[in-house]
C-alpha cells in the first residue's frame, strides 16, 4: 500500500473520530462532575462526589441542555460505608427529585427533596410542605413523613439544582454552596415544618391538575429504588 493511500485511511479514521464526537455532543452524551463541602447540623463538614449527565436542549434557543440524571456519593461518618443517592429526569414516569439536605443521625442517612417540574409534584402526592423525604437503613432508601425526618435538620446545604458553570467542577466549599442558594425560595434554603397557606403555595408554581368535570386528578407514585456502590451493602437497581 502506497503513502498516499495510507494518509488518506489515516484523514477518514480521524474525519470519522471527529464526527463521533460531534454527534454524541449534539445529541446529549454530555455531563458534569464535582464534589460538595456538607456542612452537617452538628458543624462537621463531609465531601460528597456529585455528577450530572446531560440530555438534549428542550428547545433550539436554550443554553443548556436538560438534565437526565443526577448521582451523590458520600461515606457515612466514622464508618467505611459509601451510600449512593440517585434521581433520575424527565417528562414521563422519572423521579425528579432535587437533594436539598443530607445529614446523619447515628449510621442513619437521612435525606430532603423537592420535586424539579409540575408533573413530578403531582406524581408524588402535591406534599405540602413541598419535600419528599427519605432515609438509608443501610440496605435500601425508604420514603418517610415529615414527623420521622430529625427536627435538627433544618439548613438546606447543598446546591441545589444546577450551580454556576464554573462551579461545576473540582471542589465547591460550603461557603459557596450558600451563595449558589441565596436566592431561592424560601422553602428551598430552609426545611419548613408546618404546611404553606394557599397564598405561599403559589411559590410551587404548580397549580392543582383537573379533568373535564374539575375535580383534582390523582397523580402515580413511585419510589426511588436504591443503588449499589462498589463494596456496599445496598440493593443493585
Amino acid at each position: 500500500m502506497s503513502d498516499r493511500h495510507v494518509l488518506l485511511r489515516l484523514f477518514r479514521t480521524i474525519c470519522l473520530f471527529l464526527t463521533l464526537g460531534v454527534s454524541m455532543s449534539a445529541y446529549g452524551f454530555d455531563g458534569a462532575s464535582w464534589k460538595e463541602e456538607v456542612l452537617l447540623h452538628d458543624g462537621q463538614k463531609l465531601i460528597a462526589e456529585r455528577s450530572q449527565t446531560y440530555g438534549g436542549y428542550s428547545e433550539p434557543a436554550s443554553r443548556e441542555r436538560q438534565l437526565v440524571e443526577e448521582v451523590w456519593e458520600f461515606t457515612i461518618p466514622g464508618t467505611k460505608e459509601r451510600v449512593i443517592w440517585k434521581s433520575d429526569w424527565g417528562r414521563n414516569n422519572q423521579d425528579n427529585l432535587s437533594l436539598l439536605v443530607f445529614d446523619f443521625l447515628g449510621n442513619t442517612t437521612y435525606i430532603a427533596t423537592s420535586t424539579g417540574l409540575c408533573h413530578a409534584y403531582n406524581k408524588w402526592k402535591r406534599p405540602n410542605p413541598p419535600y419528599i423525604f427519605f432515609k438509608f437503613d443501610g440496605k435500601v432508601w425508604q420514603q418517610i413523613s415529615l414527623n420521622e425526618f430529625p427536627s435538627q435538620f433544618t439548613n438546606v446545604n447543598v446546591a441545589v439544582g444546577r450551580p454556576d458553570r464554573e462551579n461545576r467542577t473540582g471542589m465547591l466549599s460550603s461557603a459557596r454552596i450558600k451563595e449558589e442558594n441565596r436566592h431561592l425560595e424560601a422553602y428551598r434554603r430552609t426545611i419548613l415544618r408546618t404546611p404553606l397557606t394557599p397564598r405561599e403555595a403559589t411559590i410551587v408554581g404548580c397549580p392543582e391538575p383537573t379533568g373535564p368535570d374539575g375535580l383534582p386528578i390523582e397523580g402515580g407514585f413511585k419510589a426511588p429504588f436504591p443503588i449499589t456502590p462498589p463494596n456496599s451493602t445496598e440493593d443493585k437497581k
